[in-house]
């Protein structure tokens, strides 16, 4: 396969992988978890004026769905790419703190879910993918 269509083909599936581990335990996360009364979890409304009843639980999956999104789509860019797979890692670890930065701004949440959440969840668990990702390449045979 040609590695410029190769390299577009890891952002997809990078994007793609890193999305759906987010959304099975961003869907998870309220089954564990119930949300107080009253709360919808899919009314950005809702969770703004319901916001103050959080408890430090509630904000176990949305970290775990985080870390995941950017492990899983940095992993999936750096195994899928033809070249420069750290590169196309690292792009999944920024595009997913993008992410978590716009959330910061829409959704409540305490000062310290949003430090830990930025500073933990997305850049070191995109480094942690790469180094998956030499130990996964090295092991496999050369195509």
């Amino acid at each position: 396969m040609n590695s410029t269509l190769r390299n577009i083909l890891a952002v997809v599936a990078g994007l793609i992988a890193g999305g759906f581990a987010n959304m099975i335990l961003i869907s998870l996360g309220p089954r564990v978890f119930p949300p107080p009364a009253g709360m919808d979890m899919n009314d950005v409304e809702s969770i703004r004026a319901h916001a103050h009843l959080l408890q430090p639980q509630h904000f176990v999956f949305p970290f775990l769905a985080h870390a995941a999104n950017a492990f899983v789509g940095a992993l999936a860019a750096y195994t899928v790419s033809a070249s420069r797979h750290a590169v196309f890692a690292w792009a999944m670890g920024i595009v997913s703190l993008c992410g978590g930065i716009a959330a910061a701004f829409m959704i409540p949440a305490p000062k310290w879910f949003v430090a830990l959440d930025l500073l933990v969840a997305y850049l070191p668990l995109a480094w942690l993918a790469i180094k998956v990702g030499e130990k996964v390449t090295a092991k496999s045979p050369a195509a």
